[in-house]
């Protein structure tokens, strides 16, 4: 192919190349018009039936739409034009033709279920409002990454093959590995510690997670996104201090750099940062405030977890991403440190949007004996995480950290209303291919 010319860069004048997708064909008797359609936009190639090579306007419409074309012509400046720009070509060339009857419809005119878009992913991706959710998935994960090295972190990758789960094995993908059992890790949370002990004291990882949870929801993926960090000498107060950095560098990302984006998805004019400082709420408060609101079916009581009604509930009352703090130390995990004064409380913190959990975590348990005590009263056995308990005992510091779930974070930025919308090729209990 000749060398190519995005439609974004054509001016008045040029003789270009422009190859992509036929988007729209319009023919009006003695002219004709076609979209073609690049990742920089659209432009408008112009027919003159009676002042054309016959066989030039025959290809070029004749061809089924989405089809992938090459045109090599001339611009020519036209007000009218989408673009104020038309081509009048003197080469055309069909490189991929495609079929006359498509699954769904890519220029968004007839709409398609959630479950026929997954389905036909590749196509549904072709749609402009599609492809800028993943635009805008893309800033976000820049723009974590740079936050997380504005921390001073190093980014690792944790192995997603393991030999125990994380919080043991009732979650657990198991696989076959070389004739012995393993499984896919549901959290890097154990190897993210041992690197906390290695001396590289403060890391980030953005990398799968797998839950073997047979929920059905809107919100929830048996494959996801984690981003992850910890630190070594800081508390539970300190990880939510930079928890709400690298969130609010997220939206402040989008903001700055996907503007054409928010404005096809119709959220320029509500789309805003986050506050720095998020509300942080204790896990009481949260129970008294639930039950003040009359949303939840039952009176909460200590101890319960919240339902997602009661999430709701809150958020609507608070308004505005929030912590909620000082959990019951039983339905927190063995590796949350409890607080020094009162060991029915931990350290452990989730951060909210009023529509659902995104960030779960807390200090960690730095001390072997207390860290093993912990396996004990969950019912874990020590021994089979020995790889990483036997660490402890060389010299680990305090630290805290906390996981924030990728795709929620997407969903709930762009107001999505299924959260597989947030990932290309989702998997769930009924979704494996493609």
């Amino acid at each position: 192919m000749q060398e190519r010319t995005l439609t974004a860069e054509v001016a008045p004048s040029d003789e270009v190349t422009i190859a992509g997708w036929v988007h729209e064909i319009r023919d009006l008797g003695g002219i004709a018009f076609l979209i073609l359609r690049d990742r920089s936009g659209k432009i408008q190639v112009k027919f003159e039936k009676d002042e054309m090579d016959d066989e030039i306007v025959q290809t070029g419409l004749d061809v089924p739409r989405e089809s992938v074309i090459s045109i090599t012509g001339v611009a020519d400046e036209e007000p009218r034009a989408p673009t104020d720009v038309e081509i009048v070509p003197t080469a055309i060339e069909v490189v991929s033709s495609a079929d006359t009857e498509l699954p769904l419809d890519p220029s968004g005119k007839v709409s398609a279920d959630l479950s026929t878009r997954l389905d036909n992913r590749t196509l549904d991706l072709r749609k402009n409002e599609v492809k800028a959710v993943f635009q805008i998935r893309s800033e976000i994960l820049r723009a974590t990454r740079n936050a997380f090295r504005e921390l001073d972190c190093t980014e690792i990758n944790t192995p997603k093959i393991v030999a125990t789960g994380t919080e043991g094995g009732t979650e657990l993908f198991p696989i076959t590995y070389f004739g012995e059992e393993a499984f896919m890790n549901q959290s890097p949370q154990l190897f993210k510690q041992l690197m906390i002990g290695s001396g590289l004291e403060r890391v980030f990882e953005i990398g799968p997670i797998f839950r073997a949870e047979e929920h059905n929801t809107p919100r929830h993926l048996n494959e996801a996104t984690s981003i992850d960090f910890e630190s070594a000498f800081i508390d539970h107060t300190e990880a939510m201090d930079a928890c709400e950095y690298v969130v609010t560098a997220a939206y402040e990302g989008v903001a700055q750099n996907c503007i054409a984006e928010l404005e096809t998805l119709g959220l320029s004019d509500e789309f805003s940062v986050p506050d720095e400082t998020f509300p942080r709420i204790t896990y009481q408060e949260a129970i008294e405030r639930i039950n003040a609101t009359g949303e939840v079916d039952e009176q909460l009581l200590w101890g319960d977890d919240l339902p997602t009604d009661g999430e709701r509930a809150l958020g609507a009352d608070v308004g505005s991403h929030y912590f909620i703090t000082d959990w019951p130390s039983a339905i927190k995990p063995f590796y949350i440190k409890d607080h020094d004064d009162d060991e029915t409380l931990s350290t452990g913190f989730d951060m909210m949007h009023p529509q659902m959990e995104l960030v779960s975590g807390g200090q960690r348990e730095h001390r072997y004996e207390h860290l093993v005590d912990g396996f004990e009263q969950q019912g874990l056995d020590p021994e089979q995480f020995e790889y990483y308990t036997k660490m402890f005992r060389y010299g680990m510091p305090p630290h805290a950290g906390w996981g924030l779930g990728g795709e929620r974070l997407v969903m709930t930025m762009l107001g999505l209303e299924n959260i597989r919308e947030a990932v290309i090729f989702p998997r769930d209990r009924q979704r494996l291919s493609p």
